[in-house]
């Protein structure tokens, strides 16, 4: 919340990429006028991201998701992004629901990946930030989660 709010005005039309989920009611808790898509397949239908009504696209562990996220960033037609990913951990591999098939990520990033894909789609990254995701768990990958950034962040405009 604090980077979105960092980068964000809560008056700016948002569209939240994905189904309502419990950060789009934090958004609306915080006064933000926010929208989700209805839960289409995004690397089938890029329309949903294809209107002029909002200022702002969100997109908070969606790319991770689709097979062709370059095909969603570039047809957005707002001007301001903010959106977070899953960084890749050389001790973890690539998350993969067994009962989910939408719950699996065909990507997972690191961050210059993440960069390059969004100036290929046509976007500037004005922000950035990086954080960990401690787990409280004996092993090896649980100390290595307390100090491997997990979770990449970008604040992006169009160009």
């Amino acid at each position: 919340m604090e980077f979105l709010e960092a980068h964000i005005d809560p008056s700016e039309k948002i569209l939240d990429l994905g189904v309502e989920n419990p950060f789009s009611v934090i958004m609306r808790n915080h006064n933000f006028n926010v929208d989700n898509t209805s839960g289409e397949d995004l690397d089938l239908h890029t329309e949903a991201v294809q209107t002029s009504t909002y200022n702002v696209v969100t997109a908070f562990e969606i790319f991770e998701h689709l097979v062709a996220p370059y095909n969603v960033l570039a047809n957005i037609k707002a001007k301001k992004l903010v959106a977070t990913v899953p960084l890749k951990l050389w001790f973890s591999s690539a998350y993969r629901s067994k009962t989910d098939m939408r719950d699996r990520h065909f990507h997972e990033f690191e961050d210059w990946q993440f960069d390059w894909l969004l100036e290929k789609a046509g976007w500037t990254i004005k922000s950035r930030k990086k954080w960990t995701n401690p787990v409280n768990k004996l092993g090896l990958r649980p100390v290595l989660r307390y100090f491997t950034p997990r979770y990449y962040a970008i604040y992006a405009e169009r160009t």
